[in-house]
């Protein structure tokens, strides 16, 4: 998923990758970023944010603003969700499509509160995924022709940092407020984080800097995600790991793909791509075909024959070899019916756990298939996804 040619430039780096390798982080390059995979155990990192806390840098991902009258006529437009109707404060899960249909990329949409000029525009900021943020950059402003509305691509003024698991609430809280002894600070107060409801967001400010606060993450738990402009970044990791002590370690990528796969969500690159229509990924839903008339890919969702096209699925395996990413999937007697999108040894369920496209005459719950892990059938059985879900 990297977009950098081998030997023609470095990855790029975080504003925090000096606190990465001061904490002995072993780095990958991940959509052209050299991040942090982990720092010490990938099971011990991943058990951190499903028992008490993790700390992730995401600082890697895209931030695209946009504002204008024409807003939300415009993002119902270019996206495949609803948006005109989101409050503001609120966040929500979307897809911007190609005209086929197919799924350039899976975003996470906030509208944002009246600007800081005071009036009361609209404003929006789009977060997409590093792999795409390009190609995102390019299909939103093509798409933005005839709207009055400015898109401003801030993902290089950017940075995200996320405290997930079931502890965040209060290390965040500590981290803005408590440390200050006021009952209000950087523009929150602590009922304002402690009753903050999942995907919703707040503002404020963070060492006199815009904090974008939200209460959305990837990892199946409770968290948070802070947005903060990069000369601001280790400041903010810095208070965080102060303020979590014992109950905050930081992360790196392979947990939190361990993480979001127990979660069932999907990655871009494996479970959603231009090949794949939201129906076949279980996503049908995130489009608005009943609920607005016209956008892009609209017409290529109708026009598509679903007649054998595979569908996504969870699958539960035994023992405790698991299947990889484009490792096949088997029927009994040995034929290919499937083939695994994203797959891991669940370090929270003890047992192999999968994504994986199979054909539908396959995908009925309690469909016993097995899977094809370097020659061995591995058996496995169709499970409703998530795989975990928090209590």
């Amino acid at each position: 998923m990297s977009d950098v040619t081998a030997g023609a430039m470095r990855p790029r780096q975080s504003p925090l990758h000096k606190v990465h390798a001061d904490l002995g982080a072993t780095f990958t390059d991940f959509a052209g970023w050299d991040m942090p995979v982990r720092y010490t155990s990938d099971l011990e990192e991943h058990h951190a944010v499903r028992r008490s806390a993790g700390l992730f840098d995401l600082s890697h991902m895209g931030e695209i603003r946009v504002t204008g009258p024409d807003a939300e006529r415009y993002l119902d437009h270019a996206l495949a969700g609803k948006l005109s109707g989101l409050t503001r404060g609120r966040a929500k899960y979307t897809l911007l499509l190609t005209p086929e249909g197919t799924v350039l990329d899976d975003l996470i949409l906030y509208r944002l509160a009246a600007s800081a000029e005071g009036d009361d525009r609209d404003e929006f900021l789009v977060v997409a995924n590093a792999s795409n943020v390009d190609a995102d950059w390019d299909a939103l402003s093509r798409r933005a022709e005839g709207f009055d509305v400015e898109l401003t691509n801030e993902s290089e003024q950017t940075a995200l940092v996320a405290v997930q698991g079931p502890r965040s609430a209060e290390i965040i809280t500590r981290a803005l407020l408590a440390s200050t002894g006021e009952a209000r600070a950087n523009g929150f107060a602590v009922q304002d984080i402690s009753d903050l409801k999942y995907y919703r967001c707040l503002a404020g400010t963070f060492d006199d800097a815009p904090l974008l606060l939200a209460r959305t993450g990837y990892t199946g738990e409770d968290g948070f995600e802070l947005y903060v402009p990069i000369e601001k970044a280790q400041a903010l990791w810095d208070l965080l790991v102060e303020a979590g002590g014992d109950e905050l370690r930081p992360c790196g990528l392979a947990c939190r793909d361990t993480l979001r796969l127990e979660a069932g969500m999907p990655l871009y690159g494996h479970e959603l791509s231009t090949q794949t229509l939201p129906a076949q990924a279980g996503l049908g839903r995130v489009v608005a075909l009943t609920a607005k008339e016209e956008f892009i890919g609209r017409e290529g969702i109708e026009n598509a024959d679903m007649t054998g096209r595979r569908v996504l699925v969870g699958l539960a395996a035994e023992g405790r070899r698991a299947g990889r990413a484009g490792y096949p999937v088997v029927t009994a007697s040995g034929e290919t019916v499937g083939e695994i999108t994203s797959g891991t040894l669940s370090p929270t369920l003890g047992h192999p756990i999968a994504m994986a496209f199979v054909d539908p005459q396959y995908a009925d719950e309690g469909t016993e298939l097995a899977l094809d892990v370097r020659g061995k059938q591995v058996p496995a059985t169709v499970v409703p996804l998530p795989f975990y879900r928090r209590a």
